[in-house]
């Protein structure tokens, strides 16, 4: 017995149509839940009270970059991770050296490199020297002999006679510090990864529409 099949070309330009359409509503759909991640990551830091500028860390990619693929794939993340996911995680932060760590008061001003000035560029800006008092309770100090200036800073006093001259606690000193945990992202990215169904289907039944 001999049998013969005929594929009909009407089918195969229907099997090839499905597979276009399932290529667009996935691509779509990978794209729409990067996106969607992007911007839930970006209102939590910025909820979070962490700014706009970490929040616009937050990037997001759908890969293939050109065409579309039913493995397409979308991948969110941040620019400054170690910040990010720290927040995310509320690490205990220990110093480096095993000593202290160096949080700075009002009086000791800001750093010229953004952040949070140092003892040492604190010394070499100001001019004068940090002298370590030890508190039995309580955090210890690194303070300076000095005046406040209108910005409630310490700076190195002309007074000859004293006048003005006060003891200013420039730096708080302690062993460790528990960074509180203030973004929950996998949650966010759970909620992304339960969508991508939907949105599939939601892609595919609008291409054949």
């Amino acid at each position: 017995m001999r049998l013969k099949l005929d594929i009909d070309p009407d089918i195969v330009a229907m099997m090839h149509a499905e597979v276009v359409a399932g290529e667009r509503a996935v691509t779509a759909a990978m794209r729409e839940a990067g996106t969607g991640l992007k911007a839930a990551w970006r209102l939590q830091v910025t909820g979070a009270g962490l700014g706009t500028r970490l929040a616009n860390t937050i990037r997001s990619q759908t890969f293939p970059k050109a065409g579309e693929s039913l493995d397409a794939a979308a991948l969110v993340w941040s620019q400054a991770p170690i910040i990010v996911g720290a927040h995310d995680t509320g690490p205990l932060i220990r110093s480096k050296n095993g000593f202290w760590l160096a949080i700075p008061l009002p009086a000791a001003g800001k750093s010229l490199r953004g952040g949070r000035i140092t003892p040492g560029e604190w010394e070499r800006r100001r001019g004068l020297r940090l002298r370590f008092v030890y508190r039995r309770t309580g955090p210890s100090l690194l303070v300076a002999e000095g005046r406040l200036n209108t910005k409630g800073q310490a700076v190195v006093s002309r007074s000859k006679t004293g006048r003005g001259k006060v003891t200013a606690p420039i730096f708080l000193l302690v062993p460790q510090v528990k960074l509180p945990k203030r973004l929950d992202l996998a949650r966010d990215a759970d909620r992304a990864l339960d969508s991508v169904p939907g949105l599939i289907v939601a892609n595919w039944v609008e291409a054949k529409i």
